[in-house]
């Protein structure tokens, strides 16, 4: 096209359609890619959390590949470590199924007793009813099996690929830097990397944070259900902790297992609503005080922008989605405030700002002048 030739512009119409279906792919090649790009999103955000520490051991004279095996053993020792400890808390839980089976035939004849005095339903009618739907169970047993073996394999399989990723990553990182330079060839390489170490920043300090919040939280469930007399306390607790994933309601869901068992070990019920009182009470103080105070400002997006975020993303991915939600968002921040004509859209995704109050005169605005002026004024004498 001859650049003297006039801009064509086209209806608004048409803008929004290639707007509204832009969208659509985008969110079909996102499911529907979902098996490379979920492990890839995830090799990410742990490559940006390692990436400190490669270069602590590239600094001591480690060669590069074995600094990154390093960071990978590491890695899978921590998690390792964890899965052992989480196996031993579900072994022990196990050694009570006997009790929690022959407490809930207990409660399920008291169910039965009511329904057959209060409702008139016959015990023959309940049994049958509850036959069907438990032969209907078994039936689909080989199905829900099936299904169950192919998620654990896909686990794997993502665990894999998270692994191989992060290693290529961080073994490559400065292919990956140059290729953004010869990309974006028309920005200047400082601005480049001004974006990509605030990238690093929002991801590092939102990973850090979490696994603070985790850890307080899961210390002050810990706590409230010793203090109650639950069993497993350490399991439950840091169990309905680590749901804090899941913003806004993931400890309240965290609760349901740990009261669903006191209330069947327990012959009191108060004891299941203390449960999820100590719960709710927690998740009250990791929202408003624990995360606010150790996260802060670093991932600032503001809740509506947030919700939003999380049912889109987990319509798209899931579970994972619902994980990698938050992330995402902040770094689609980061990378909208980067670009002048975005930016209206990074601020409308960050905390909303007080506005100023009105100014109802031209002789306030002279007052507030004049004490600014002075209080200039008397900095300058001091000095």
């Amino acid at each position: 096209m001859n650049p003297s030739s006039p801009e064509v512009r086209f209806p608004l119409y048409a803008r929004i359609a290639a707007i509204l279906i832009s969208m659509v792919i985008l969110v079909y090649g996102l499911h529907t890619l979902q098996g490379l790009l979920i492990p890839l999103v995830f090799a990410i955000l742990f490559a940006v959390l390692l990436l400190p520490l490669a270069r602590r051991l590239e600094s001591w004279g480690v060669p590069r590949i074995l600094a990154v095996l390093l960071c990978l053993i590491l890695t899978l020792t921590v998690i390792s470590g964890i899965l052992y400890a989480v196996s031993m808390q579900v072994s022990n839980f196990a050694e009570v199924v006997p009790q929690l089976i022959e407490r809930g035939n207990k409660y399920l004849n008291q169910i039965q007793n009511y329904a057959d005095e209060q409702f008139n339903i016959d015990r023959k009618r309940q049994i049958t009813e509850v036959r069907k739907y438990v032969n209907q169970l078994l039936a689909e047993g080989g199905t829900i099996l099936t299904t169950t073996l192919l998620a654990t394999t896909s686990a794997l399989t993502d665990v894999f690929l998270i692994l191989l990723f992060i290693f290529f990553f961080l073994l490559y990182r400065d292919f990956f830097r140059s290729f953004f330079y010869k990309a974006f060839h028309t920005t200047r390489q400082s601005k480049i990397d001004s974006v990509m170490g605030e990238i690093s920043r929002v991801v590092k300090d939102y990973l850090a944070g979490l696994a603070l919040v985790i850890l307080v939280t899961g210390t002050l469930m810990t706590v409230g259900l010793l203090i109650l007399g639950v069993d497993y306390a350490v399991f439950f607790g840091f169990f309905g902790a680590s749901l804090v994933l899941i913003p806004y309601f993931g400890i309240s869901l965290g609760s349901l297992l740990p009261a669903a068992y006191t209330l069947v070990t327990d012959d009191n019920p108060l004891k299941a609503l203390a449960v999820i009182g100590v719960f709710l009470f927690v998740q009250a103080m990791e929202g408003n005080f624990i995360t606010p105070y150790i996260v802060g400002s670093k991932v600032s997006i503001n809740p509506l922008a947030a919700i939003i975020s999380l049912i889109l993303w987990e319509n798209i991915w899931g579970l994972a989605g619902l994980v990698l939600a938050l992330p995402m968002i902040a770094i689609i921040k980061v990378l909208l405030d980067s670009v002048d004509s975005l930016k209206p859209y990074g601020f409308l995704l960050g905390e909303a700002e007080i506005p100023p109050p009105p100014i109802n005169s031209l002789e306030e605005v002279i007052e507030e002048l004049s004490e600014r002026i002075e209080e200039i004024g008397q900095v300058d004498e001091k000095e």
